[in-house]
Order: structure tokens, then C-alpha cells, then sequence
């Protein structure tokens, strides 16, 4: 049996469903772990294709792991379906979500026969949520070999640059009064919050070109006659690997901290979630992009080469952790990039609706390869996740 063949024929025969699921999930944008028409549609659909169904698992009510097959090479193929506050699918999750269920029915159709067991795994929150961390410690990857998902982009690429994120949330606490009777008997939290944001600016002259420090006010004071007694701010401070953030996180604080020594004001930093740098597995992303290719993409890199430093994501974690896949397809959208409204425009185009049935059967076709190659099969069953 041509197991390529068949797993080519079921991705056509499934592929008006994909770009329903696609086409769906984007019309009904949910935000982090509140996806739940989303995870329900895919396991829904998962289990009419005869997976094993759980829902509900890792103590998140939006996560899911569906399983078929019985093969020694246990590939786990990661769905991502959470919206963008204000831009719905502008990263495109609407598009990872059906391209996962596309080629886990695929792979399931001819798993046995491939050597493959295939868990599609439902992971929700990936804006900001962290659910593949808390998936990956409450035991959801146990037994996979190695894991994938793909990515949708501007451009093709088998290895895009996915860098290391820390994420925290900065409170100043000062005293209020009135901003022309009194103004001297209030602590200014929103000078204290200013302060901040211009010693970060500074900052940034001498930082790498690689890192990067960005962030919002979510709370800016009451009113203009109130001196500010309370002010909030959420930042992302991102570097190529955790080993740099590490080095880099420390001089940000120290910027939190001189708004609170020139006002007087108190500060709290809370720590928010940790995304590690993605570590791909270049003979895989190679497999992946000879399978790409043989279907028609066309790339605007090779495996490995490096490229401009990317967004975060907590693919990262798993691919420290199993090895791991996570490419980039193009859907041929510029000037539009990924998280502006523009960009969510073009993820239900005819554009993105190909990419999405070529992902599923790329993905399918990468699974196949793996289990079949005797080298990978050794190597990548030698380690099994915990």
C-alpha cells in the first residue's frame, strides 16, 4: 500500500471540511481559554474520524487529546485556536487549528500500515496563556517522540526564528489628591509609570539588535484633576534564547524600579509566563521541507539559516522538551504581517484556504516519513517524553 497516496486521498476527501473548520473558527474569534466552540468543533470533528477522544484535560476546559492508531512512532500534531483581543485571528490560529485536524485524519487513515500512533493535540491559550507549558508539566506529551504544527506567515520557511518571551506586569501604588489644590500631597503613580517607560526607551540604545521590549498602559489613572494613585502596565521582554533573557529581564526591572525610587511610589512586579526559544529539529524541518516542496511551496529559506528574529510562542517549551517542528507557511499577504487586521483578512482567503489543505497533507506526508526512516525512527524513539 502507498500509504503517501492514501494519506494524499483522505486530505481531499476532508478538504471542504477543513475550510469549514477554518472558516468558522475565524468567524467566531475567542480569546485564551475561552475557546469553546473552537476546541469543540475540532474534537467533534475528530472523533467522527474515529479518534479517541478526551476533552477537557490538563485541568483546562478548552484543551483536548485526540488519538488513533497503535504504531511504534508516536507523533503529536498541535492545535492552536485561541483569538487576539481587538484583531480576532490575526496570527492565523483558525488556520493551525483545521491544518492539524487535516493531518491527523490523514495520518490516522493510514497509521497502522505507516507505523505511526498519532495524538492531535488541542492546546488552548497560546496568545499570552501558556497552554502548552501546563499541558507539557500535567503530562499531555507523555510517550510522543516528537511533535509539529504549522504556522501561517507572510512567508515560507522551514525554521523561522522564534525567539525566548518573558511576559510581567508592573503595579505602582502612590496617593492621590487634587492635581491643582494639592498636588503636593499625592505620590504621581503616573509619573512613576512615565519614569519607567522612558528609562526603557533609553534602554533599548543598548540592548542586541535581537532583543526586544514592548508593552501596554492598562491603567493610566482616573481622571486629570486626580493625581494618579494607581497605575499598571503589561510588557513582553523577549531575546534569541532564555539564556540572554536572563541577562536582559534583571535591566528591565531595574527600569520599573527607578519610577518607584524618583516618586516614591510603591511598586509590585508579577511575573507572567515564560516562553523558551524554539528548538527545531533541523533533520525534521528537512523531511518537512522535501514534503513541502513535493506538493508545490515555494521557499524564501532553507533549514537553518538564520533569519529576523520572530514573535514567541510556547512551541518553544515543548521543542526543549521533544523534538519538535514548527514552520512557517506563507500565505502571500504583504505588506500585512501577522497580528494586524489586515493579516486576519488574508487567513480565510483562497490563498490561505490552499495552504491550509497543503499544511494538513505536508504535515501527513512528514509523519509518514519519520516512522518509515529507520535512522529517525531509532533516533527519535531512543528519548520518549515524560
Amino acid at each position: 500500500m502507498d500509504v503517501k497516496a492514501g494519506a494524499k486521498e483522505k486530505v481531499s476527501g476532508v478538504r471542504d471540511h477543513l475550510l469549514d473548520l477554518s472558516h468558522r473558527i475565524h468567524a467566531d474569534p475567542e480569546l485564551r481559554y475561552e475557546e469553546v466552540h473552537a476546541s469543540a468543533l475540532l474534537a467533534e470533528s475528530l472523533a467522527k474520524a474515529g479518534f479517541a477522544v478526551e476533552t477537557g484535560v490538563c485541568d483546562l476546559p478548552t484543551a483536548f487529546i485526540a488519538r488513533a492508531g497503535s504504531g511504534p512512532m508516536h507523533i503529536a500534531i498541535c492545535a492552536e485556536y485561541d483569538a487576539l483581543p481587538g484583531v480576532g485571528h490575526a496570527c492565523g490560529h483558525n488556520m493551525i487549528a483545521a491544518m492539524a485536524v487535516g493531518a491527523g485524519i490523514a495520518a490516522a487513515q493510514i497509521a497502522d500500515d505507516a507505523g505511526l500512533t498519532i495524538s492531535v493535540i488541542g492546546t488552548p491559550a497560546e496568545e499570552g496563556g501558556g497552554g502548552k507549558i501546563y499541558m507539557l508539566e500535567r503530562g499531555a506529551f507523555k510517550g510522543v517522540h516528537a511533535a509539529m504544527m504549522i504556522h501561517p506567515a507572510p512567508n515560507e520557511s522551514p525554521t523561522p526564528d522564534i525567539i525566548a518571551s518573558s511576559r510581567l506586569e508592573a503595579k505602582y501604588t502612590g496617593k492621590s489628591a487634587h492635581a491643582a489644590m494639592a498636588p503636593h500631597e499625592g505620590i504621581n503613580a503616573g509619573d512613576a509609570l512615565t519614569i519607567a517607560q522612558t528609562a526603557i526607551a533609553l534602554l533599548r540604545q543598548q540592548i542586541l539588535p535581537t532583543d526586544r521590549i514592548h508593552g501596554i498602559v492598562t491603567d493610566g489613572g482616573d481622571a486629570p484633576n486626580i493625581i494618579p494613585s494607581h497605575t499598571a502596565a503589561q510588557f513582553s521582554v523577549r531575546s534569541q534564547t532564555a539564556e540572554q533573557l536572563a541577562r536582559l529581564r534583571p535591566r528591565v526591572d531595574r527600569c520599573f524600579e527607578a519610577g518607584a525610587l524618583a516618586t516614591g511610589a510603591m511598586l509590585e512586579i508579577i511575573e507572567g509566563i515564560k516562553y523558551a526559544q524554539m528548538q527545531h529539529d533541523i533533520a525534521m524541518a528537512e523531511v518537512y521541507q522535501r514534503n513541502a516542496e513535493a506538493i508545490g511551496r515555494k521557499f524564501s529559506a532553507r533549514v537553518g539559516e538564520r533569519q529576523e528574529p520572530g514573535g514567541s510562542t510556547d512551541m518553544g517549551n515543548i521543542s526543549l522538551a521533544i523534538p519538535s517542528i514548527h514552520p512557517n507557511i506563507g500565505i502571500e499577504c504583504s505588506p500585512a504581517v501577522n497580528h494586524q487586521p489586515e493579516f486576519a483578512a488574508h487567513c480565510i482567503t483562497e490563498i490561505a484556504d490552499k495552504a491550509v489543505v497543503d499544511g494538513a497533507l505536508a504535515m501527513a506526508w512528514t509523519a509518514i516519513d519519520l516512522a518509515q526512516d529507520a535512522e529517525m525512527l531509532k533516533r527519535l524513539t531512543a528519548k520518549v517524553s515524560a
